[in-house]
């Protein structure tokens, strides 16, 4: 049965293989999908798949079908933005909460974070997502909705259940509400903090467990606030603990975190190409963030570049094709009628990626 990719369900069986306009071969007959594989064929821009017959008959053509851009629906960002939007209005209301109370209300976050939460469950082209989702607002609740997106995907793509990633993503939402406590000329200031400023900042992390634990008295909550700038390597803070001192959780919100401040532009930093962003990532998962977890995080991003153009370092520009399963930065690239395979040309690299 020929089915839209929009109509796909988890649990359905291919029953030819998938092509993408290339003629690659993105997923071998026979293959069981999950929502990742789902994802994995929107990336490449896949609109029709063959699957096994023993599912009811969905809506494929007319009415029901989709243009997939940058894997994502034209009818998506109207309905998110405002969610995404009211996400970053209410961590504003719940950081002036808990500065005034010293905690904040379990019915303010939900309604905050939560309508956001689930209607962005079944999008993965996270790269797209953020960019299209960008805003002018203050950088630290734009920053902590971020996180907390991110969160929820990582934990999903380490095989946590959709409960368990939905509490990492609240906990990655509520990483930083201890910065509410930290005055805003420090927070935004944009020459370097002198040792006080810098030792008052690293005190949000205290803060926020006390604020978390005031409200929900769950250290799997407060922990992402307490440990999300521990290091692996001890060098981190509040406490310098490293390894497996390190709650699970914070391992994952500190990964979101790194990646969505270095996307970021803040006062005192410019936006970072995206592939760069990635390499710092897996340079800091060999002593400072947790090595599986970064990987894994990497391995998912890296396919919301399929389909993009690229840049290599020899002045020649291609796109993005197919990634490689063990070698993060070295694709597949073409570059007209040409396939150049970066994981045997080793002499070449990519600097740029256009989204």
């Amino acid at each position: 049965m020929r089915v839209h990719i929009s109509d796909l369900k988890e649990g359905d069986l291919l029953s030819s293989d998938a092509f993408n306009h290339y003629g690659l071969n993105v997923m071998a007959k026979g293959t069981r999908l999950t929502s990742y594989e789902i994802a994995k064929l929107s990336q490449h821009n896949i609109d029709y798949v063959d699957v096994e017959m023993n599912r009811p008959a969905a809506v494929h053509a007319g009415a029901g079908h989709r243009t997939i851009e940058s894997g994502l629906p034209p009818r998506w960002l109207p309905s998110m933005k405002p969610l995404y939007e009211n996400a970053i209005t209410g961590c504003e209301n719940l950081f002036r909460k808990a500065l005034e109370e010293g905690k904040v209300s379990e019915e303010d976050v939900h309604e905050s974070f939560g309508p956001l939460m689930s209607s962005f469950q079944m999008e993965r082209d996270v790269v797209s997502m953020l960019l299209l989702l960008d805003t002018n607002d203050d950088y630290t609740y734009h920053h902590s909705v971020q996180v907390g997106m991110l969160s929820y995907y990582l934990a999903s793509w380490l095989g946590f259940s959709e409960e368990e990633s939905g509490r990492i993503g609240k906990a990655g939402f509520l990483h930083d509400i201890g910065k509410c406590k930290i005055p805003k000329e420090i927070l935004n200031k944009p020459e370097k903090l002198t040792s006080e400023e810098y030792r008052e900042v690293k005190r949000h992390t205290l803060y926020g467990e006390e604020i978390i634990l005031s409200t929900y008295d769950d250290p799997f909550l407060s922990s992402a606030a307490l440990q999300h700038h521990e290091r692996m390597d001890g060098t981190g803070y509040p406490h310098g603990i490293m390894g497996a001192e390190i709650s699970p959780i914070a391992k994952i919100v500190a990964v979101a975190d790194v990646y969505s401040a270095m996307i970021s532009t803040r006062t005192y930093q410019q936006k970072r190409d995206l592939l760069y962003v990635l390499r710092e990532l897996y340079r800091m998962s060999f002593r400072e963030l947790d090595p599986h977890t970064t990987h894994t995080f990497i391995r998912h991003m890296i396919p919301n570049f399929i389909g993009k153009s690229v840049e290599l370092d020899n002045g020649q520009s291609g796109t993005f094709v197919m990634t490689h399963p063990s070698e993060f930065f070295r694709p597949l690239v073409q570059i007209g009628d040409q396939f150049i395979d970066l994981s045997e040309q080793r002499e070449l690299e990519i600097t740029q990626i256009y989204m």
